[in-house]
């Protein structure tokens, strides 16, 4: 990254990550000042080379603009990707250029190991995630679906997921209720000394408070996001503009703490597993301010109004159920459209 800023500042060139930076790292090798490169696997020097190049990426791709590459805190989260010379054994993991690890292997390895991935957390434990090829083929997807086994769900603050059915699971809030405790660890790291070692200590112990805060949080998502994957076919979400809507200086806050795009991946990616579909609905459709019994959409609906009169058929609507029941309707018109069938309620 140095290197490429520089050549751009001098030169007004960009060099390629790939091309140009990459068969430096041979040259590298053999300078005295570079001579530790050696002691590290050269597929995982490689890899951070393929990740400057992903960052640059991700910042020219006007879709969905990232920030400019910068340089890699020492204090954050550290990875290396290794794929070549790797094995697992009962109580271990060896990759090149070291001797065994041990490790708490807590499954048991079934297939081929395909790369081992080692990563440092900011509170300094290891873990290897590991990449095995089981040989087993995902389950295909149903072409029928019955229309009691889709769940429309729409996503809240007060509850963080209301299903159509009229089930609404409470948001545990975990940011919230951690505050108090955060604050005051924060606030003892600001009067350390930076650099010092009571710094090192109050930093620490700041990073576990939000770990624990972030454990909590995926543990919650991944038991909710399993049990509605168990208990549907078909899962129909809407996808939120979640960056937008953390502009909002009141609710920022508390949309973060709810994490909705987490969930909405652990949906995914669980569906993909057990064969079951996940239908993502338009951000820009109107769910909650549309009648699900006769569809007449009002023209506003402030957030403050959580229950509702349509005007044309006079049906009463809780906010969130009704905006969940619409998510549904729309999840059944996307999946006919793509060639499957739905059948009737009862």
């Amino acid at each position: 990254l140095a290197i490429k800023n520089h050549y751009y500042k001098r030169h007004g060139l960009s060099l390629s990550p790939l091309k140009d930076l990459k068969p430096l790292l041979a040259i590298a090798k053999k300078s005295r000042k570079y001579a530790w490169l050696k002691e590290s696997d050269s597929i995982a020097l490689q890899e951070s080379v393929r990740n400057l190049n992903m960052a640059f990426n991700n910042f020219f791709d006007k879709t969905h603009p990232a920030r400019f590459p910068k340089y890699k805190s020492r204090h954050g989260r550290q990875s290396s990707y290794h794929c070549m010379s790797v094995s697992v054994g009962s109580d271990w993991i060896k990759i090149p250029k070291c001797d065994p690890i041990r490790a708490r292997v807590h499954r048991e390895i079934e297939g081929t190991v395909k790369s081992i991935t080692l990563s440092r957390t900011v509170t300094g434990k290891y873990y290897a995630s590991i990449l095995i090829d089981d040989g087993i083929a995902l389950p295909e997807k149903r072409n029928h679906i019955e229309q009691d086994k889709i769940m429309g769900l729409d996503m809240g603050l007060s509850h963080i997921a209301i299903a159509s059915n009229g089930d609404k699971t409470p948001n545990p809030r975990f940011l919230i209720y951690a505050a108090k405790n955060l604050r005051r660890k924060q606030k003892a790291l600001s009067r350390t000394k930076k650099g010092s070692r009571g710094s090192a200590k109050a930093r620490l112990l700041v990073a576990k408070a939000h770990e624990r805060v972030a454990n909590a949080r995926h543990d919650f998502q991944h038991k909710l996001s399993k049990q509605l994957i168990d208990e549907n076919q078909a899962v129909a979400v809407e996808t939120l503009k979640v960056k937008n809507l953390l502009q909002s200086k009141k609710l920022a806050k508390h949309i973060a703490d709810a994490s909705w795009s987490s969930l909405i991946e652990k949906l995914e990616y669980k569906a993909v597993q057990a064969g079951k579909h996940l239908v993502k609905i338009n951000p820009w459709f109107a769910s909650s301010k549309t009648c699900s019994e006769c569809h007449h959409r009002l023209d506003a609906l402030p957030l403050n109004i959580r229950h509702w009169e349509c005007p044309s058929c006079h049906a009463q609507h809780d906010r969130d159920i009704n905006a969940a029941m619409n998510i549904k309707q729309q999840g059944i018109i996307i999946l006919k459209a793509a060639g499957l069938t739905v059948s009737a309620n009862g």
